[in-house]
């Protein structure tokens, strides 16, 4: 029978977790992060707008959004729908981080905000962004949407800068299918966001509808039994027609949902929540040992936890030293079923749909970074000796004995 791994690491539901019900999926979410309030919200994408609003509200003469190059989409989408200006940070040389000179160049009187982006569960330097942002009296948002659950200092991030919004869709863990969390320490802040929460979002029964019978649907279909038809199908058609963007997901309209959660879906989502801290555990425990191996083959950048920093693990995120390589290796890997692919096919300006919202900039970097990355994931589902087969096609992807 075909089997198919997922990309990432998501927490399989139980049908014990679907029954009908209520919760207080919010509360104990907080509870279990050690933080003192969330607020719900559809997706993660919705709690970036619905935060960007109460912040440009409190500080109406800034209008300016300073994001990594390389990031998700959704993020130029959200800031679009804020009726906010994008401003596009550079990456530093071979990492995920903004350029911290070009972020100091780019932050002024304008800048509402700045977003420190924690990509693959890896913690971003926050630090950093504060310095320049409080320098110019902006805001600090982490993007911490692949990260529930991470902490840095044994404290959540979302708490390090003025606030941060995780992500609740399919694959980073737990899921709702979707939905998006939103924290912060600052009293003037957490009311603001309360405030445009109420003038934001709405019920939509519709969306209600459609949401449950795609959580539905992942609970049936969230195994590499059924992988073949759910994931593996639509990616297989979508490189066939040599398109990328659709392969991974990047492909995304300009209507972003603002609506509210249903009572059972978030009732789902806390059953399952008892589940999540011992298999974020399991899956840093695996992690660990992998990245270990990846550092054995010399050419290859693998992303990994600094000081004080405790990753979550949905997928490992690495560089190739060139383009040339990282194709080699995907040519070999991204239909093979075994859980290889890209995070975001191109820098933010080279989407074509996204041409109007997104300047133009000189990026070499970010697209240096798109071009030589891909992700391993990190599901339980993928055995050591699969792993070490993928290790095999890295290894010749960059010039090593197979």
């Amino acid at each position: 029978m075909p089997r198919e791994l997922p990309p990432t690491a998501g927490l399989p539901l139980r049908l014990s977790d679907l029954w009908p019900g209520r919760a207080p999926f919010a509360e104990q979410v907080a509870r279990w992060l050690g933080v003192e309030q969330l607020q719900l919200e559809c997706s993660g994408t919705a709690a970036m707008v619905v935060a960007l609003r109460a912040m440009h509200r409190l500080r109406p003469q800034r209008d300016e959004v300073i994001v990594p190059a390389w990031t998700c989409p959704l993020v130029a989408l959200a800031i679009h729908r804020a009726g906010l200006r994008l401003r596009l940070c550079d990456l530093a040389p071979n990492h995920f981080d903004m350029d911290l000179g070009q972020l100091c160049s780019l932050a002024s009187e304008r800048t509402l905000a700045i977003v420190p982006t924690h990509l693959a569960g890896r913690v971003a330097d926050v630090n950093a962004a504060l310095d320049v942002a409080h320098r110019v009296g902006a805001y600090v948002l982490e993007d911490a949407a692949q990260a529930l659950g991470a902490t840095q200092g044994g404290q959540s991030l979302g708490l390090l800068g003025d606030a941060g919004f995780f992500s609740l869709a399919v694959g980073k863990g737990l899921t709702l299918y979707e939905g998006g969390l939103l924290l912060t320490r600052d009293p003037v802040l957490r009311d603001a966001f309360a405030a445009s929460h109420r003038d934001t979002i709405h019920r939509d029964a519709r969306m209600d509808w459609q949401r449950a019978v795609e959580l539905l649907g992942y609970a049936v279909a969230y195994r590499p039994a059924l992988l073949p038809l759910a994931y593996g199908r639509p990616l297989r058609k979508a490189l066939a027609a040599n398109d990328p963007v659709a392969a991974v997901g990047d492909d995304f309209g300009p209507d972003i949902p603002l609506h509210t959660v249903s009572h059972w879906r978030q009732a789902v989502g806390a059953r399952a929540l008892k589940r999540l801290p011992a298999f974020l555990d399991g899956t840093r425990e695996q992690a660990l040992r992998r990245v270990a191996r990846l550092r054995q083959i010399r050419g290859l950048t693998v992303f990994d936890d600094g000081p004080g920093q405790r990753g979550v693990w949905p997928f490992l995120l690495l560089t190739l030293p060139s383009g040339t390589a990282r194709d080699e290796a995907l040519a070999a890997l991204w239909t093979a079923g075994v859980g290889v692919s890209r995070l975001f096919i191109h820098a933010l300006p080279d989407y074509g749909y996204l041409r109007g919202i997104v300047p133009e900039a000189r990026l070499p970097n970010a697209r240096s970074f798109a071009a030589r990355s891909l992700t391993i994931t990190n599901s339980p589902w993928l055995d050591d000796a699969t792993f070490e087969s993928i290790c095999t096609v890295l290894q010749r992807a960059v010039g090593l004995p197979g």
